[in-house]
């Protein structure tokens, strides 16, 4: 992309202000688009273009990043009656930083395409807080040609930017990498009641897990594969996952038996302890077959 071009950005909450805070110092301008005036106030003091619907704010850019709530809003934004879509040119690229349904990407795509125009959708990792520092992680699905003209402007606020695959691929590796995120949270919930029935501190529990966390990447770790296909006799990463799956296993059966004896259900450390193996590539251990 040119970086002659403006950028317009659609959505100036949480997510979308510091992001978009980032876009002010582009060399083609910024343009805004809110329904609440106060949100556009700081951005037409520091310089942006405001404007009054999707509409007009596509009228002058050949970007539009989009951080709104959910698929009806992102639906009304691209293609409404005042939407993306009555004005912009041909090449323009469309931009969804929102957590959509992967079908709705595909299907606003292909109403992209019949006026000429790009599709992506980039949703976005790493919270408020990497937003602030611009180091999010954007996960973006669409054509190459759309990837390259988003690359650039979207690097003023991302650390990371992914070209994930076609339309509808950024959205499903946001769900795969979300879903990380969420079942840890509900082992880490499990955590605090066995700790808790074992007469611990939880909170200093927490300090435990986010400092070591720090150190050894969490979940992220052990993703480093390039197939989720059992390994084989000789490769590399067979005595390093054994050896993760051993330790494992065992702090599972370990952690399983206090909590059977503290009459705390651990539905998720059972699950682990017969998977976990299985996960790695590498099969289940001996703790595991011993048990199952």
């Amino acid at each position: 992309m040119s970086d002659s071009m403006s950028v317009g950005f659609i959505g100036l909450g949480n997510m979308g202000a510091p992001m978009a805070k980032r876009l002010l110092e582009w060399p083609g301008g910024l343009g805004v688009c809110d329904t609440r005036e106060a949100a556009l106030q700081p951005f037409t003091t520091a310089g942006a273009t405001a404007a009054g619907s999707p509409a007009e704010l596509a009228e002058r850019c050949g970007v539009v990043s989009i951080v709104v709530v959910n698929d009806e809003q992102v639906r009304a934004v691209v293609s409404g009656p005042d939407g993306i879509l009555r004005t912009a040119k041909p090449g323009t690229v469309i931009a969804v930083h929102s957590t959509i349904a992967d079908t709705t990407a595909t299907e606003l795509a292909a109403e992209c395409a019949g006026h000429a125009v790009e599709f992506v959708d980039a949703p976005i990792s790493g919270g408020a807080p990497a937003a602030q520092k611009g180091a999010l992680a954007v996960m973006v699905g669409g054509s190459p040609v759309a990837f390259e003209a988003v690359r650039e402007p979207f690097s003023t606020f991302a650390s990371l930017v992914v070209h994930a695959g076609e339309v509808g691929a950024g959205t499903r590796m946001k769900l795969a990498r979300n879903l990380i995120h969420f079942v840890a949270f509900n082992a880490a919930a499990e955590a605090q009641r066995l700790a808790a029935a074992a007469g611990l501190d939880i909170t200093e529990l927490a300090k435990v897990v986010r400092h070591s966390d720090s150190h050894t990447g969490g979940p992220g770790a052990i993703m480093l594969r390039k197939t989720t296909a059992a390994i084989e006799e000789g490769d590399f990463w067979l005595p390093i996952l054994t050896h993760v799956r051993n330790l494992g296993e065992k702090d599972l059966a370990l952690a399983l038996e206090l909590g059977d004896r503290l009459e705390v259900e651990l539905p998720l450390a059972r699950l682990a302890l017969h998977g976990l193996g299985d996960g790695l590539g590498v099969g289940p251990g001996d703790i595991a077959k011993e048990q199952s």
